[in-house]
């Protein structure tokens, strides 16, 4: 028998004071009712109810028991409606694993707006550029930059992930302005430390293997890239979103336009057999409608 259905029926009884009330309130017969009554009293080793021709009463087993079976059944009530709440609404905690760039520079700046729309969410947004397990790890959704494995996951597109490569002014005024991809042998160029060897700077597929230079400042972050090219110490390949801004306010100077490497694809994940919450379907939402294809 289900546990939880004669812990039920139990304090039903106690609380009509016969099997017959607690059976009118099930819809069962009081004979099934009795059956629920032993089987919990054979589970416990112990009689719950005192029971005689005309009356029956709890044992002192029994009123310890009934008190702690109404406690259980109410925490399960109270799990089940909100369990339905957040079925209903978009409610709970968001774990959401994102690239550093993109998640700090596109990403973090648009959250309040989220959070403003759905003030029962809160989320928890963890910036990382491995690729998480986001069953094994807990997340809800990761987004991912570049190639998907076939991963069994639901993957919804989002905009490229473009690049961009520039320079001071300052900087260009002292060394010239690269025009084809092989001047970049002459300059400084800044280097990601997370870049593999046979990509670095590689620019486009006719464009020949990497400047020889090997670059005196590299790093494993792109803003610090970003804030040496500001500083004008040489010339920066990092993400649009990063360098976007610098560019429109002049200072920074786009260059070789036509020959950033290809845009990356750009998805959000999620497991596909977990059930979908309001809280995740109006996240992925969020991002379609700020970061959707165009």
């Amino acid at each position: 028998m289900d546990k939880l259905r004669s812990m039920e029926i139990f304090t039903a009884v106690v609380d009509g004071g016969s099997f017959t009330a607690a059976a009118a309130r099930f819809d069962m017969s009081a004979v099934m009712v009795g059956k629920h009554i032993r089987f919990l009293e054979e589970r416990l080793g112990a009689r719950l109810l005192a029971r005689t021709t005309r009356r029956q009463s709890l044992t002192e087993i029994g009123e310890q028991y009934v008190e702690q079976c109404r406690s259980i059944l109410a925490q399960v009530r109270a799990a089940e409606s909100g369990a339905e709440a957040m079925r209903l609404a978009p409610r709970g905690r968001l774990r959401i694993s994102a690239p550093v760039t993109f998640g700090s520079e596109s990403l973090a700046p648009l959250l309040p707006s989220y959070l403003a729309r759905h003030p029962e969410v809160s989320l928890d947004l963890e910036l990382n550029d491995r690729l998480v397990d986001v069953v094994d790890d807990g997340y809800d959704a990761a987004i991912r930059i570049g190639e998907l494995d076939d991963s069994g996951m639901i993957a919804r597109r989002l905009r490229p992930y473009r690049m961009l490569i520039c320079a001071s002014p300052d900087y260009l005024a002292r060394h010239g302005e690269p025009r084809v991809p092989a001047d970049l042998a002459q300059h400084e160029c800044l280097d990601f430390m997370h870049w593999k060897k046979l990509v670095r700077w590689r620019l486009g597929d006719d464009d020949g293997a990497a400047p020889p230079r090997v670059s005196r400042f590299r790093s494993n972050n792109g803003q610090a890239l970003k804030q040496a090219a500001l500083a004008g110490f040489g010339i920066v390949m990092q993400a649009e979103m990063m360098l976007e801004q610098e560019v429109a306010a002049g200072r920074l100077v786009s260059l070789l336009e036509a020959h950033i490497p290809t845009p990356r694809t750009t998805h959000i994940l999620y497991p596909r057999d977990r059930q979908a919450t309001p809280k995740l379907t109006t996240f992925v939402d969020f991002l379609l409608e700020h970061f959707g294809p165009q």
